[in-house]
C-alpha cells in the first residue's frame, strides 16, 4: 500500500512517540549539532572570502591585471603600437603606460621609495589612485610641473603635507667637469596624498607624471604598459596572447605572478580552515550514529516482525538509513539557512558588538582592513551541504547494517 515502504517506516520512526521520547530528544540534539556546525562552517568560509575579496580589490587598486614591461633600465620599444594592439584584444577595458624608478626621498625625514611615472589622463583606467585621494588632486600631475603624489604613510615618514618640497634622488650617475659623478637629484612639490589602505603602497610608493619620470631616468618612452581586464581571472589567458603577439623583447606578467605567494597562502589557509571545520561537522554526525544505534536497539521487536512479514535485510537497512538521512537533511537545511543569514549580517553584528563592549577587532593601525568583511559564495555553501550530507549518509551505514542483521527468533524470544 505504501511505496516505498522504507521511506514510510523511516518517517514513522522519526515522529515522537511515548515509548521513544529519549530517542526523539537525541534526534533533536543531532539536528541541532549538525545545524550549528554547518552554520559555523558557512560563516567562517564567507568571512575568509570577504577578506580575500577585499585584499584582492585593494592590491589590484595599485597592481594591474596584466603588465607588459621592457628590460630594466630600458624603454619599451614601439610602445605606442603595442598600446594600440593591446586595446584591440577582447576582455581589455583599459591600458596605460608607466615607468617605475627606485629613489631616495628627503623631506623633514628621509626614506627609500618606489616612484611610478603615470599618465594622469588614462591612469584611472588601470588603477584606483585617483579614487583614494585624501588631499590634493590626482590631475595635478602634469608634464614639467614636477609635482608628486605621496602615500599617506610615506608622507608621514617624510613629515610632509601638500605644498611642501621633497628632494628626489635617483641612483643614476651623471658626470660634469666641476662636480664629477653624482646621482640625479630633483626637487618636487607635493601636490596630493592618497590612501589605498595597503601598507606596501601607502608607505613605499609615490606617483609623478610619466614625462618627468622619463627625464629623471634619461630615457625616451615608458618602461611598460599596464592592462586592465573585465575579468581578472582571464589574466593568464590574455598574458599568453600578449607574449605570443609581442615577442621575446618584452616580459608579460599577471597580478597572480606578482602576488602568487600571498594569494597562495590565502587559498591554502581557506582549504585548511575548511578541513578543520569539517571535522566539527564529523563530530556532530557522531551523535547521529549514537541516535541510530539506540533506535535499532529500541526497535528490535518491530524489526523482527517486519522480517517475519517478508521484509528483506536490504529493506530493513534502507528503513534506518532513511531515518539518519532525514535527520541530516533537516540539520543541513537549517544550518544553510542560518549560515547564509549570519554571513549576510556578520559586518553589522561585529559593529554592534564593538559599540556595546567598546572594543575594536581590527585596528586600522595594524590591519589592512578595519572592518570584518563577509562574502557569501554559493559554491562554498554547496560544498558544505554536500560534505555534510555525505558524512550523514556514511554515519547511517553501520547502524542500518546492524538492524538488517537482526534475527527474528532471537529478538522475539522475550517479547
Amino acid at each position: 500500500m505504501f511505496r516505498p515502504l522504507e521511506l514510510f517506516i523511516g518517517l514513522r520512526y522519526a515522529r515522537a512517540r511515548r515509548r521513544s521520547q529519549f530517542i526523539s530528544f537525541i534526534s533533536v540534539v543531532s539536528i541541532v549539532c549538525i545545524t550549528i556546525s554547518v552554520m559555523a562552517l558557512i560563516t567562517v568560509m564567507s568571512v575568509m572570502n570577504g577578506f580575500d575579496y577585499q585584499l584582492r580589490s585593494r592590491i589590484l587598486g595599485a597592481v594591474s591585471h596584466v603588465t607588459i614591461s621592457a628590460y630594466p633600465g630600458e624603454a619599451l620599444p614601439a610602445w605606442q603600437q603595442d598600446l594600440a594592439e593591446v586595446r584591440k584584444l577582447p576582455h581589455v577595458v583599459g591600458a596605460a603606460p608607466y615607468l617605475e624608478l627606485q629613489s631616495f626621498l628627503a623631506g623633514r625625514g628621509s626614506t627609500g621609495a618606489q616612484i611610478r611615472g603615470v599618465d594622469p589622463a588614462i591612469e584611472p583606467q588601470v588603477s584606483a589612485f585617483n579614487a583614494h585621494m585624501v588631499t590634493g588632486q590626482f590631475q595635478s600631475l602634469q608634464p614639467g610641473s614636477w609635482h608628486i603624489l605621496l602615500g599617506n604613510d610615506l608622507a608621514t615618514k617624510l613629515g610632509l603635507a601638500v605644498g611642501d618640497k621633497v628632494l628626489v634622488v635617483i641612483p643614476r650617475m651623471h658626470s660634469s667637469p666641476l662636480t664629477g659623478s653624482l646621482p640625479v637629484t630633483r626637487s618636487f612639490t607635493v601636490s596630493g596624498i592618497y590612501a589605498l589602505g595597503m601598507e606596501e603602497y601607502d608607505a613605499n610608493m609615490a606617483l609623478i607624471d610619466i614625462h618627468d619620470a622619463e627625464a629623471l631616468q634619461g630615457i625616451h618612452g615608458p618602461g611598460g604598459i599596464r592592462v586592465q581586464l573585465d575579468d581578472m581571472n582571464r589574466a593568464a589567458q590574455v598574458a599568453r596572447q600578449l607574449q605570443n603577439g609581442l615577442g621575446p623583447q618584452v616580459f608579460v606578467s599577471t597580478w597572480m605572478d606578482d602576488n602568487s605567494n600571498f594569494f597562495s597562502a590565502l587559498a591554502m589557509e581557506k582549504k585548511v580552515m575548511f578541513i578543520i571545520l569539517s571535522l566539527i561537522v564529523l563530530v556532530a554526525v557522531i551523535n547521529l550514529v549514537s541516535m541510530l544505534m539506540m533506535l535499532v536497539t529500541d526497535k528490535q521487536a518491530e524489526i523482527a516482525i517486519l522480517r517475519t512479514l517478508g521484509s528483506t535485510p536490504r529493506s530493513i537497512m534502507g528503513t534506518f538509513m532513511v531515518q539518519g538521512v532525514l535527520v541530516g537533511v533537516v540539520g543541513i537545511a537549517l544550518g544553510v539557512s542560518l549560515g547564509c543569514l549570519l554571513s549576510w549580517q556578520v559586518p553589522a553584528i561585529v559593529k554592534l558588538i564593538e559599540r556595546i563592549f567598546h572594543v575594536t577587532f581590527l585596528s586600522p593601525d595594524v590591519y589592512y582592513i578595519s572592518e570584518v568583511p563577509s562574502r557569501l559564495d554559493p559554491v562554498d555553501v554547496l560544498a558544505v551541504a554536500v560534505v555534510t550530507f555525505l558524512f550523514a549518509l556514511l554515519a547511517t551505514i553501520y547502524p542500518a547494517w546492524r538492524a538488517s542483521r537482526t534475527q527474528p527468533a532471537q529478538a522475539l524470544r522475550y517479547e
